[in-house]
């Protein structure tokens, strides 16, 4: 007689992806990546304001993540709801100067090492950050789907850069400048400020009413909602 095994949607995909490989990159772009980004180490910036939070089941690193815990979405539950990285240790904020140590990707071979029920399928960046303790490793998590060297600096350009952003955030008032270091929003701030204080929105709606240009920045869960008028926030909307 055949048995049906009811098998968790999560537990399968652990036991498929540890012998897949999950990177569409050639071996000799990965290679030319990371020499670019960790010979010598080249001073790197944070673009944007990171929280600081466990990484889920790995209790030897830490995650840096954009958005609050409750709106990261890396992995899910087998429910499908998605899994939360644990509480917000500290904040980071955008123009502090940082380093690649290595960049991992998810091979099979590596896939198979990471520890289960991280998000094991996608690229690892791997960082120190300026007076922070090496302690524990700090873990940029990247999109999957990166095909090409090109789209990966590209992608990793979105969250570090190779210009120190200080000189700009200096240019705005001192609640804007507050709010970027403690990732939190006030009234007539730029939508780059807004940007670096709260990360990047999951969609933007535009527009046009008259000569004005109006923007809903949505981010996951709809938990945060910023609406924009040519581009200085006018009000948040927070669950």
């Amino acid at each position: 007689m055949r048995r049906l095994l009811a098998i968790p949607v999560l537990s399968a995909a652990l036991a498929w992806c540890a012998c897949a490989s999950h990177t569409q990159i050639p071996a000799d772009e990965r290679a030319s990546i990371e020499r670019e980004l960790t010979s010598g180490y080249p001073q790197k910036y944070l673009k944007l304001s990171y929280y600081v939070t466990p990484f889920f089941g790995d209790g030897t690193k830490k995650l840096l993540t954009p958005v609050p815990p409750d709106e990261v979405r890396l992995l899910n539950n087998p429910d499908g709801t998605p899994v939360n990285p644990g509480p917000v240790e500290k904040v980071l904020p955008a123009g502090k100067r940082a380093r690649v140590l290595k960049v991992e990707f998810p091979t099979s071979w590596v896939v198979t090492e990471r520890v289960p029920y991280t998000p094991r399928t996608q690229p690892w960046v791997y960082l120190s950050v300026e007076g922070e303790p090496n302690t524990f490793p700090l873990i940029l998590v990247l999109r999957q789907g990166i095909k090409t060297r090109d789209d990966f600096l590209n992608e990793l350009g979105r969250y570090l850069s190779d210009q120190d952003p200080m000189p700009t955030i200096r240019t705005w008032s001192d609640a804007i400048q507050q709010a970027i270091e403690t990732k939190s929003a006030v009234t007539d701030m730029p939508t780059e400020a807004l940007e670096m204080a709260w990360g990047y929105p999951e969609h933007i709606k535009v527009e046009l009413e008259g000569d004005k240009r109006l923007e809903t920045w949505v981010y996951p869960g709809r938990k945060r909602i910023a609406h924009i008028v040519d581009g200085r926030l006018v009000r948040t909307e927070t669950k």
